[in-house]
């Protein structure tokens, strides 16, 4: 075939990563440990459409955050709608408790969930332009002990995966009431610095100037390091509630740091934020953020719910759990001739019924040839299936990691691998 008529390799799109077989097992370990662990403090599953309706995310998230202004994917349907691929998820869970009225179900409204996310981001170690994220989001709990819980449960997840090192930041932004007030005063110190601010903090100081404190220009966070504390500017509400968040995480014995200028990225949050942080994936250092919502709900005109939740990158949290994922053991079933495969394959059948991950490849191979096979993809067990095998009744079982081998009928086969008897 010639250059001119030869298919064209198809590449994958730019921000995109492919899971293979050998790091989804990885994949695998994290999601089963946080489905374990989120289902011990109440939490159930929830699952939404990848994309919605655009008005959702600009509405949820902000218009003045950097995902709406600059990072949404968003397209035009056949029917003229506008529709984004969902950046985050709490819009999307709260959406779905409007329209499935799950405020008057009896069931706790603490959800979980797992998927990908879509941000038209720079790409770079750990971040990508399609992700995914596992998130927990808790409604109509306003006591700030559920917002420490969560810190906790956190916590007990990541040091449930081994990871180490890690450093939790907490704060408080205030509310509608104290807020407004603290962005004159935040908006007025940044003017009198603002030629030392970079273009984008310039813009923000018109829009959001809270978001300036997430610039990561080294020059904009040292100058951002002596604008005025919103902690020193929090209502009484607001300032009871955060002092009852932090004596809840000194209850549960949990080490925390108070940071004024942790604001996270996005517009809806009130009252309590928090990140766990990590000094082993460079400037980009936090594991998981989140914090408290109380006005979202109401403001997408369903009930005054409060809600509290948080977010973590799979991608960047695989990057730092540690070890790799312990070998699965499995069968592999070698067969000779076509009367042994029929036999091999019924025995297959049967060990894939008892819960025996079992493999048989249908190729012509000799028996030399189908052992260094077995060898080679690490199984634990061979069963050889010969001819004589099958009209004996008897086949040939060898332990792949002790090099012994033995003959046993097939009522005796899944009872010497389960109880590993030889």
């Amino acid at each position: 075939m010639t250059d001119k008529y030869k298919p064209k390799h198809i590449p994958s799109i730019k921000g995109t990563k492919d899971i293979l077989p050998d790091e989804a097992r990885k994949w695998q370990k994290v999601e089963a440990s946080a489905k374990r662990i989120f289902e011990l403090y109440g939490y159930r599953e929830i699952r939404t459409p990848v994309f919605e309706a655009t008005e959702l995310f600009e509405k949820g998230t902000g218009e003045t955050s950097d995902i709406v202004i600059k990072e949404m994917y968003t397209f035009t349907d056949k029917g003229g709608r506008s529709l984004t691929l969902r950046p985050e998820y709490t819009p999307s869970v709260v959406r779905a408790i409007i329209e499935n009225r799950l405020n008057l179900k009896p069931q706790p409204m603490r959800f979980y969930f797992m998927g990908p996310m879509f941000r038209y981001d720079k790409p770079q170690k750990g971040r990508y332009r399609q992700f995914h994220q596992i998130d927990i989001e808790v409604f109509g709990e306003e006591d700030p002990a559920i917002d420490a819980e969560i810190v906790q449960m956190a916590d007990f997840f990541l040091k449930n995966l081994k990871v180490k090192d890690t450093k939790i930041v907490v704060n408080s932004v205030g509310c509608k009431e104290c807020r407004p007030s603290y962005l004159k005063k935040l908006k007025a110190a940044a003017e009198k610095e603002k030629r030392r601010l970079c273009e984008n903090c310039r813009r923000k100081m018109a829009t959001n100037p809270l978001r300036i404190f997430d610039c990561k220009i080294e020059g904009c966070r040292d100058t951002a390091k002596n604008f005025p504390k919103i902690t020193d500017s929090l209502c009484v509400e607001c300032e009871t509630h955060f002092h009852q968040f932090c004596s809840f995480l000194d209850l549960f014995g949990i080490t925390y740091e108070i940071d004024p200028r942790l604001v996270r990225g996005i517009d809806y949050y009130t009252k309590t934020t928090f990140e766990i942080v990590t000094s082993k994936l460079g400037a980009q250092d936090a594991i998981l953020g989140g914090g408290r919502y109380d006005e979202m709900m109401k403001d997408f005109g369903g009930p005054d719910i409060c809600g509290i939740g948080f977010a973590m990158g799979m991608e960047r949290l695989l990057d730092i759990v540690p070890g790799e994922e312990d070998k699965q053991e499995f069968v592999y079933v070698v067969c000779m001739g076509e009367e042994a495969k029929g036999a091999g394959m019924k025995l297959a059948k049967r060990m894939r019924e008892a819960g025996r991950e079992t493999l048989i490849e249908y190729r012509e191979r000799s028996l030399k040839n189908q052992m260094a096979r077995a060898n080679k993809l690490e199984a634990s067990w061979v069963l050889i299936v010969g001819e004589d095998e099958v009209k004996r009744g008897k086949y040939q079982l060898k332990n792949m990691k002790s090099g012994e081998q033995i003959e046993e009928a097939e009522e005796n086969i899944l009872k010497i691998i389960r109880d590993k008897s030889f």
